[in-house]
């Protein structure tokens, strides 16, 4: 390589440089924002999600009980939310979750379950569908890439998933995303939206219903309550996992501009001492040639 093309491939890589050093600082005022919106739904998505599960098993096994809650007789047909981004230049990000979906697509098809995939987020729609474009259904766009992600999206989401669990197309729904855990770190989660998932009591939270205890009288009843709160957390569920998913985008993104800009100062120290060598060597050279010529003179 000419010291020309030493000088301008320096140039080129201080200017990479420069930009993923101001990306870097943006993700970074970017990620202290979803990271407070996220920690901040936590607690009511839980409370909620903790509540309904009281409630539930007060109807458990009961006709009458919603089918939100019960679900259907079938379990043949799987309905999965796949939420990505819409920028990549977040390192594993993307990838960590449509891998995830992949597996979970395979382990379904492998037991004889049909898949039906709502993509969210562009990134996910885009490496999906170069294998799996038949199973895609709906793409719900700009809503990750918002500043501040709106619960009316998450609502609208929501309102697609009971459609079709109404109509009978689908019998289990689950979303796939990565839980915000810090800066540097996230985890990737299946959260089952439909039915609700209702955990089991500890051992000692057993024993202790089983014990005499207060009596309580729900107006209106809980069947009633449960309808009406039901569809709410299926969109609260939704819109905690997009929360979580904006915060880890950001800090993903920070991490891999941090990244860049570290190997792109490596490169421009190594390609700064090539051409020093090689600055040095021509001129060693020319000295010698002129040393040379006057010694023959």
């Amino acid at each position: 390589m000419s010291l020309k093309e030493l000088r301008n491939r320096i140039n080129s890589v201080k200017q990479t440089k420069k930009i993923t050093s101001a990306m870097k600082l943006v993700a970074s005022s970017k990620l202290k924002r979803a990271q407070e919106q996220a920690e901040r739904a936590r607690p009511f998505a839980e409370k909620m999600a903790e509540m309904l599960a009281n409630l539930a098993r007060g109807v458990e096994g009961m006709p009458e009980a919603p089918r939100l809650l019960s679900g259907s007789d079938k379990d043949d047909t799987h309905l999965l939310l796949v939420a990505t981004a819409d920028r990549g230049l977040c390192g594993g990000f993307n990838s960590s979750i449509v891998r995830g979906a992949r597996r979970r697509i395979a382990q379904l098809e492998g037991d004889g379950k049909r898949v039906r995939l709502i993509c969210i987020g562009r990134k996910g729609r885009d490496l999906l569908r170069r294998d799996r474009a038949d199973l895609i259904e709906e793409y719900v766009a700009d809503v990750v890439s918002k500043r501040q992600i709106p619960f009316a999206d998450a609502e609208r989401i929501a309102q697609m998933v009971t459609d079709r669990f109404d109509a009978g197309e689908i019998d289990r729904a689950t979303i796939i995303y990565n839980r915000f855990k810090s800066a540097i770190s996230s985890e990737l989660t299946f959260r089952q939206l439909v039915p609700v998932e209702v955990p089991p009591l500890p051992a000692a939270a057993a024993e202790v219903s089983n014990e005499p205890g207060p009596l309580y009288d729900f107006e209106p009843g809980e069947e009633r309550i449960l309808a009406e709160l039901l569809p709410t957390n299926l969109a609260v569920q939704i819109y905690r996992a997009l929360l979580e998913n904006a915060a880890s985008e950001q800090g993903a993104r920070m991490a891999a501009m941090d990244n860049a800009t570290r190997n792109a100062g490596e490169m421009i120290d190594k390609l700064t001492l090539s051409y020093n060598r090689q600055r040095q060597a021509a001129i060693t050279k020319e000295l010698i040639e002129i040393v040379s010529g006057a010694e023959a003179l």
